[in-house]
This record gives C-alpha cells, structure tokens and sequence, in this order.
C-alpha cells in the first residue's frame, strides 16, 4: 500500500502549477474577503477616530464556515484529480481485456464503452459515482481457446462473474488510495500544513465509502436485464438481444460495424444492414408503428426491422396518412412488398377513402368496428378513429366521440371472450378511446400522441403507445429539434399468447444520427417476481351497470 501512496502522490506532484494555484486561491478567498472588508472600514474611518474592531471580529466569527468551505472544494477537486490520473483499473473480463473508472456522477449507473460501436447504459444503482467499463480488445489467445473447447462456454458466464467481481474489489482499492492521496497532495499544496493535509485525505475518503454504501444500498439487478444501447443502429439489436454474451462475440460486433452519416438518405439506407438478431424460436414477434404521417423514409426502417428481428406481423395503430386523399394512396404501395402481415386500424388522418385503398391489397388486415381477426397466432381486435381531422380548424367531437368508439371496442371484445375466442390485442388510435378497453384485454396498442409511453391501467390491462415511426411527417421541422422517429418490437409466448419483452427503437429525426434501443420486460418477467405474477390471469372487471 505505500509503495500504492507514493505512486499516486508522485504523479498528482506533476499537476499542471494553475490548477494547484487556482485551488490554492479558491480556499485562500475568504481570507482576501475579510481584509477588503476590513480596508474598507478603516477608509471610511476619520484621522482622529478610535479604531474598532468589529469586522475584523465578524470575519473571525465567519472564518469557521470559510474554512469549512475551502477544505470541501480542496476535498472535491483533489479525490477528483486523483481518480482521473490513477483510479483506474485494467481488468480481463472472461476473453476480454478491460479498462474499469469510478467517475462522479449526479446520477449514478453504469456504462459499458464498446467503442467504436456505442454504449450499453444500466440503471444498475443511485449514487454520486458511475461505474465506467472500457471494452479495450479481444484477447486473440483467450479467445481462441474458447474455439478450441467449445464445452467452456458454459462456465463462461460465472467466469466473467468472477472477473468482474475480482475487478471491482481491485477497483475499490484503487480508487480509496487515488482520492486519499489526490485530496492530500492537493491540501499540502493548498495550505502548507501536514495536518490540513490528512484531514482532507480522511474526508475523501469519508466520502467515497459513503458513496459506495449508497450504490450498494440501491443496487439494482434488474438493470442488466434492461439495457439502454446509444450508438450506432447498425449493431443495436445485437448488443441489446445479447447483453449477457456480448464478452464471446465482440469480434462479429466488429464486423457488422456500420456508419451513419447526417445525410439523411443515407441514414436511412444503412439500416438495411442490421445484423440479425436471434430471438427465442417460439416467440412470436410483433412490430409496432404508428403515426408515420406520409414518410416515404418510413418504409425502409420498416422492410429493415422486419427482416432483421425476424418480424411475424406488423401493427400500424393509424394516421399513415396526412390528408387522406386519393392522390396520397400510392404511398401505402409498398406495405404488399413487405413480405408479412400488416394489421392496420384508421387514424384521425386517415380517411374512408385510405381504408378502402388498403382494404385492397393481399396482406393487409383492415380492423374496424371492434371486428377480431386472427393474424400470425395472435387474435387481434381495433377500431377506427371516428374523427377525420386532418385539417387543425375542422371541428372535432373531442374526447366524448373516443370514449364512445373505445366503448364498442369494449364490448366487441367482451362477445369475443363469452363466445371463447378471447382477443389477445387490442388496437386503436386514440389513446382515450384504449383506455375504455381496461380490464378486457391484456394488451391494447395505440398512437397518436408521437411519443411513446407505457402504463398498467387499474384492472390490468397494459397500454402501449407507440412513438411516430415518420418521425412526425412534415411537422418534424415544427419545433426547435426534429421529432424522433420510433418504433417496437413486442416479443410474445407463442403458447400463452402474453407480452414477455419489447424493446423500443429510436432514431434521431431528420438530419440526426443517433440511435437508442431499449429493452423492457413486464413486471411478471422481471427477477425475483412472485409466482402469482408470472402467470397472469386475463384482465377482467365487472361490467358497469346499463346507463352508467
């Protein structure tokens, strides 16, 4: 350990002279304050008066709260310093070498760098400091032997476990010796004092062992079930559908390395190169889109998501369209190339005339006025939006003309479940009108606000709303940013017909290059739930009394 403390104080001696002095000039602030208080006193006193004392005696009084103040910014920016020149450790995590950082953060979680591929983000606990993991490279010799014995890849998860836990330990160790003497030095520079010194270096110290009982008191072990990947699109859905082996396949990450640019055409035509993403063979998968407002773009990411998550079905929850009219129907040309299912209900943009169009084509599922129609093996049931409004004047029946519509979509899917053949999911536009079908339905999807969101209503009944998969059409150019464009995967039991993940895609809006992927499990699937969770019965409620 002292050969440890003389490293690090030896290197932080090497701290460029202004950040010492500037330190040195912050803790020295309010001794500067008192004395300019005090010359302006004597100024304002005459030749011939007695001398007071009186701010020379307010500043002793305060001076206790100013040293205080000057010790915390000495104690701050040396465990600062120090963990940024020394509080790192490398580490070889199962065939991979690693760098691990603690860094202050206001937030606290996780951060896996794959560079060049992006980042994977794991809400994994709250605390002033984050845990940075640097993916450096692939050990070739390591690697290889994993070729070699193939049988090892069985223990290959409990032995990055114990590499991981071996590294943080290293980690912690580090990092206490790097704060200590990174907030020491700083003092013994700042104040010349052994004494000053060690009491900085004590309170560092204090102050990191405080912060890692708050990230172990709120760890979370759910988060590395729920990654966030930022990055590029082209290898998203394989970091997100493999967090757990990312270690054995870094180098086919490399591979599928893609590039997006801010040409918007272009950003647009590499998401044809997704890698394919290997899900469960039983779950049946569902695209969700909605609100793609007349986007030609719209169809690439679309025929892109479908052949890479192996798509069984598309859901559009309406306002494909933008005015609704006849010479805007040769835009929904392409949903016959597409190559599956496309199950659509009406938006408050789509007309009668849109409907009728798509009514036409062979893979298309019109549903409308409750009507449930069995599509890929899941039983679907939607409604229509009974507004047309694609002019923002056009007067409009509000809320009550929803609510009634999700009113007979209730009711249709009360029949279908008494005649047993119970639906699976429900659609509609307008998110008040899906709210109506809580308690008959495990799932309804809708759209129409552009943004996504997700809620468990009161009788149990999942609501998803999708973002704009257009991207908001033409109003994406409306706000000070453009609107994302945003879609899902809804992963499904084919036995049980139940949403066991999703995960929610997102692309920066005209002009933008970045990209999020996000899984997300419902509560029933999450670790550690109850086993009255895991298999949910369907959502039911009592019926309301007639002219309620």
């Amino acid at each position: 350990m002292p050969k440890h403390i003389a490293s690090v104080t030896n290197r932080l001696a090497a701290v460029p002279a202004p950040l010492a002095a500037a330190a040195k000039r912050i803790a020295g602030l309010p001794h500067r304050l008192a004395r300019a208080a005090n010359r302006g006193r004597k100024a304002n006193r005459g030749p011939n008066r007695p001398r007071t004392l009186p701010a020379l005696e307010l500043a002793d009084r305060s001076r206790p709260w100013a040293r205080a103040l000057g010790l915390t910014a000495v104690v701050l920016v040396g465990a600062w310093l120090g963990l940024l020149v020394v509080g790192n450790v490398r580490a070889p995590v199962g065939p991979m070498n690693t760098t691990m950082t603690l860094r202050p953060s206001l937030t606290g979680g996780t951060k896996i760098n794959v560079s060049p591929l992006g980042a994977l983000a794991l809400d994994s606990h709250v605390a002033p400091v984050r845990l940075d993991v640097n993916v450096d490279q692939l050990d070739p010799l390591r690697s290889q032997a994993l070729v070699d014995h193939p049988e090892r890849l069985s223990g290959l998860q409990d032995e990055v476990a114990r590499d991981v836990a071996h590294g943080t330990l290293d980690l912690a160790v580090r990092s206490c010796v790097a704060v200590v003497a990174g907030a020491g030095a700083l003092g013994l520079a700042v104040y010349r004092r052994p004494r000053r010194a060690l009491a900085a270096g004590g309170l560092a110290l204090t102050l990191l062992a405080a912060s890692g009982v708050t990230a172990y008191a709120t760890w979370n072990p759910k988060s590395v079930l729920e990654p966030k990947f930022s990055g590029l699109l082209s290898s998203a859905p394989s970091l997100v559908g493999n967090a757990r082996s990312i270690v054995t396949e870094f180098d086919v990450y490399q591979k599928e390395l893609a590039r997006l640019v801010t040409n918007v055409t272009k950003l647009y035509d590499v998401t044809s190169t997704l890698p394919a993403y290997q899900p469960d063979p039983t779950t049946l998968r569902v695209l969700h889109v909605s609100d793609i407002h007349l986007n030609p773009a719209s169809w690439k990411i679309i025929a892109s998501l479908v052949e890479q998550y192996k798509v069984n079905v598309i859901v559009d929850s309406g306002d494909t369209m933008d005015h609704g009219t006849a010479a805007e129907n040769g835009f929904l040309d392409p949903i016959a190339n597409l190559g599956v299912p496309y199950v659509w209900v009406r938006g408050n943009h789509d007309s009668r005339a849109t409907q009728r169009y798509l009514e036409r084509l062979k893979n298309v599922h019109v549903l409308d006025d409750g009507r449930a129609r069995t599509v890929a093996g899941l039983r679907f049931a939607g409604i229509g939006d009974p507004q047309f409004t694609p002019d923002r004047s056009a007067a409009t029946g509000g809320d009550r003309a929803e609510q009634l519509a999700g009113d007979r979509l209730a009711s249709a899917l009360r029949d279908q479940r008494a005649a047993g053949t119970p639906v699976d999911v429900a659609i509609a536009h307008e998110p008040s009108a899906a709210r109506e079908t809580d308690g008959e339905v495990p799932l309804v999807l809708a759209g129409h606000l552009h943004h996504e969101q997700t809620e468990v209503m009161k009788y149990g009944t999942r609501l998803r709303v999708e973002g704009s998969t257009g991207g908001s059409g033409l109003r994406a150019v409306e706000g000070r940013y453009p609107d994302p464009i945003q879609a899902s995967i809804l992963y499904f039991d084919r036995d049980s017909r139940r949403l066991q993940a999703w995960d929610e895609i997102k692309l920066g809006g005209l002009g933008l290059t970045t990209a999020e992927v996000s899984r997300h499990l419902p509560e029933e699937n999450l670790p550690g739930a109850s086993p009255s969770t895991t298999a949910p019965k369907t959502p039911g409620r009592t019926p309301a009394p007639s002219g309620s």
